[in-house]
């Protein structure tokens, strides 16, 4: 994920292993920086594939955010956790990773879970899933600052319909390079 991360935001180029074959593609365009906009209250990102998100030239990918460093003060008493409240996903998935602060997820199917710092959070919307994404209540009490992305990746055809599933991938659980 660091690799395609990295490749589609500096060059919009990707490589991407699979088994022993190596698909390469060459660079066609470098995407200009694109304004930020708020997802919900919580979330301020750049779409990084532009004009080019869910079209043929970047498939499977469908979008890609992402919310550079920014400081969020912490919360009055009161004060909701800010994010994205419920809504839907169908046929994709999303993969979250969080580069600095937290992000707590839960949704329609009972998961409910929070990455920190170098986690990934990645979601199977399959035949359709309802969430919702806040900044942790630990990290919205002392706030601090915050940076992450999303990547969605359409599911083939044959795929689309399978049951939903979340899983978190914890920092300590990622090969490092050198490992």
């Amino acid at each position: 994920l660091h690799q395609i991360y990295h490749l589609y935001s500096f060059t919009n180029a990707v490589s991407i292993k699979m088994s022993t074959n190596t698909v390469l593609r060459s660079v066609k365009q470098i995407l200009p920086a694109t304004p930020k906009h708020w997802v919900g209250d919580g979330f301020n990102v750049h779409p990084v594939f532009a004009n080019k998100a869910f079209t043929e030239e970047v498939s499977p990918f469908l979008m890609f955010d992402y919310a550079p460093p920014k400081h969020f003060p912490a919360l009055k008493e009161g004060q909701e956790p800010r994010g994205v409240g419920q809504h839907p996903h169908r046929g994709f998935e999303t993969v979250t990773i969080a580069f600095k602060g937290e992000v707590e997820h839960a949704d329609s199917v009972g998961n409910r879970d929070t990455i920190k710092a170098g986690d990934v959070q990645w979601m199977t919307a399959g035949r359709g899933i309802i969430h919702q994404e806040f900044h942790s209540e630990e990290f919205s009490k002392k706030g601090g600052d915050f940076e992450m992305c999303q990547l969605w990746v359409n599911l083939p055809k044959e795929h689309k319909m399978v049951k939903p599933t979340y899983q978190p991938i914890l920092k300590g659980d990622i090969p490092q390079d050198g490992e």
